[in-house]
């Protein structure tokens, strides 16, 4: 028999709020986190908005730690720290208020990002080539590093069972989720702290991704930009910040009297092997079909979807057809939503953060809204949350949370809601 992989705990630092909490009352009152870019460097570019985080990570982390971690290890520690404390469990040898004490032998780290420390990377550059290698920070390398998120939170939990980073660009918080279920099934850890980070607002980045025409440039209206599914959608938002998930086996959870958010009942992965940067709909379909496989469940059990839906032209139209191909005449009977409106896109970190959402949208019964639908894309034909929080029923239900990534990466993650 399977082991049952349950949520124990969530953290999250984004550009709606500085905890689990604040996102969620954000995200159900139907607020955006997008605001002009303020620095002198994004007035050339076409591109001059973005989602900053809400709570900046000099109001929490003492300077000494700030020096030596990137931006994106900052938002991961953060986040990891909440979601820790969450889930109740205690630091280092210290026990619980339960007596309940950890063995970090049996607890993992998988902490993805799909760029890593790429300001750190950036910012040392231009500091060996206008100052001299002599100047070039002594941490650079720990911060720029892909796998620094993951790392830092290994030590700082004490997690030896094995610290692990998965880079599959934007669909890289959602694959470290899947991956830190199968350490719990496989037997390898009893505890796991999964998720994501991103933090790559910097004028390459923004250059970049406008080069493609893959941006908005509402610029004169940021909080009205992120508009999935309207027909006048012109590209995503980039936004920044973390979501950690603590999983646990269902019987260590019970054993020791934790709170259960949720089960994280499966994943589903598949790979284009077609396009560099265009995700297509058979690959999403496959990923979806292969989650509810692995978590057991049928497309009738599926009550809400948290789509990866980007605001994108053609990515959110690509989406919607996926869906219906995974799910066939069960796909109508779903509440869809895509609260990148709100938070922009975080890149590796938006799957973490949006299986927080998904969760919390199982669990409280109500899904955040779509924000900025003025006039809905003909082609988009499934019931999506509009205006404002949507109910959903009351028993037994399933939900799903979509992530797809440059490079053809499809991946898609399957909860299902705690009776307790």
């Amino acid at each position: 028999m399977s082991t049952s992989v349950v949520v124990t705990g969530l953290g999250a630092t984004t550009p709606l709020g500085g905890d689990v909490a604040s996102t969620w009352s954000a995200l159900l009152a139907g607020r955006s986190g997008v605001k002009p870019i303020e620095a002198d460097w994004a007035k050339d570019l076409p591109v001059q908005i973005a989602a900053r985080i809400a709570v900046e990570p000099s109001e929490v982390l003492p300077r000494h730690r700030l020096r030596r971690l990137d931006r994106c290890q900052q938002f991961a520690i953060i986040a990891a720290h909440e979601a820790w404390r969450d889930a109740g469990l205690a630091f280092g040898d210290e026990e619980s208020a339960e007596g309940f004490r950890v063995d970090g032998d049996r607890v993992g780290a998988v902490v993805s990002s799909g760029i890593g420390g790429i300001i750190t990377t950036l910012d040392n550059y231009d500091t060996l080539r206008e100052k001299g290698w002599k100047r070039v920070s002594p941490f650079a390398v720990p911060m720029l590093m892909p796998n620094g998120a993951a790392g830092q939170v290994s030590i700082e939990f004490g997690a030896r069972a094995g610290a692990h980073a998965l880079a599959s660009a934007c669909a890289s918080s959602a694959e470290a989720i899947g991956y830190g279920i199968d350490m719990i099934r496989s037997g390898r850890a009893d505890i796991v702290i999964a998720g994501g980070t991103e933090a790559a607002i910097h004028q390459l980045n923004l250059a970049a991704f406008a080069s493609m025409r893959a941006m908005s440039t509402r610029n004169d209206e940021p909080e009205r930009a992120s508009r999935p599914y309207d027909k006048n959608r012109d590209g995503f938002v980039l936004g920044e910040g973390s979501g950690i998930v603590i999983l646990e086996s269902e019987e260590h959870a019970r054993a020791r009297g934790a709170r259960i958010y949720g089960i994280a009942a499966g994943v589903g992965y598949s790979a284009d092997a077609n396009d560099i940067v265009q995700n297509d709909a058979d690959g999403m379909s496959k990923a979806m079909r292969r989650a509810l496989a692995d978590a057991g469940l049928e497309p009738g059990d599926i009550v809400h979807i948290n789509a990866h839906g980007t605001s994108t032209p053609i990515g959110d139209v690509g989406e919607i057809k996926a869906i219906k191909k995974a799910l066939g005449d069960a796909a109508g009977q779903i509440v869809v939503t895509s609260t990148k409106s709100m938070t922009g896109h975080l890149l590796g970190g938006t799957g973490a953060v949006e299986s927080i959402a998904t969760l919390l949208a199982l669990r409280e019964g109500l899904v955040p809204p779509t924000i900025n639908i003025d006039d809905l894309d003909d082609e988009v034909d499934l019931d999506i949350a509009q205006g404002e929080p949507r109910k959903l029923p009351g028993g037994p239900a399933a939900a799903l949370n979509n992530s797809f990534g440059f490079g053809g990466h499809n991946v898609c993650v399957a909860f299902r809601r705690h009776e307790s």
